[in-house]
């Protein structure tokens, strides 16, 4: 099966999968079944078995599956042996944070530019990430050759950069504005509503907490 047939539910769950497998083999463990990978990741076995499958036989019946031939496979599958440079468009209060994280747990991600309109920090190093002008973004997205970008801008300027960022060549938009984006069909939105997720959870705490 190819990665376009790949559910878009499993894909999501795949890089938790990957980080656990990294836990067990820090500590040594070789093997786990499905039911104790559903423990700890907290999805049901059935559902990780179901995963599993799209990519074939991953796993022996009565054995589990081999932690470090299964790290193997998905560091592969999720590309982790490349590193890929991701842009920062808003280094406001969010953004600013983001820059602080910089994925340092994640080795294959790394924010490597930034755009601002804040002539403060505009043209300066922000937690020793460039910091360009917004005028150069599609210039400089396409001279970097960077096709992933974390947009944390106001909403009302939302669509616009995301406009310039698809022309400089972006085809990945990690989307932290509550504004649903109208990109082409090639260009992939991931939408984080983080007002949305909290009431959401508030919600469940509600009615179902108790």
């Amino acid at each position: 099966m190819t990665a376009e047939n790949i559910p878009r539910a499993t894909a999501k769950r795949l890089p938790i999968y990957y980080r656990y497998l990294n836990i067990l083999h820090d500590t040594g463990k070789q093997r786990i079944s499905s039911t104790e990978l559903a423990e700890a990741v907290q999805v049901d076995s059935a559902t990780i078995r179901r995963d599993f499958s799209y990519f074939g036989a991953l796993g022996k019946r009565g054995y589990g599956y081999d932690v470090d031939n299964l790290l193997a496979f998905f560091k592969t599958i999720l590309n982790q042996e490349h590193l890929t440079n991701v842009a920062l468009i808003g280094v406001g209060n969010l953004g600013h944070a983001l820059l602080n994280f910089n994925f340092h747990k994640d080795g294959n991600v790394r924010i490597s530019a930034a755009f601002d309109t804040d002539d403060k920090i505009v043209n300066t190093i922000e937690d020793g990430v460039p910091v360009y002008p917004i005028e150069e973004l599609s210039h400089q997205l396409h001279d970097q050759q960077i096709k992933v970008i974390i947009l944390t801008v106001p909403s009302k300027v939302a669509q616009s950069i995301a406009d310039e960022a698809v022309s400089g060549g972006v085809k990945g938009i990690l989307n932290f504005t509550p504004i649903r984006l109208q990109v082409p069909e090639n260009v992939l939105v991931q939408n984080v509503d983080l007002t949305n997720e909290l009431q959401t959870l508030i919600y469940f705490i509600e009615n179902f907490g108790k």
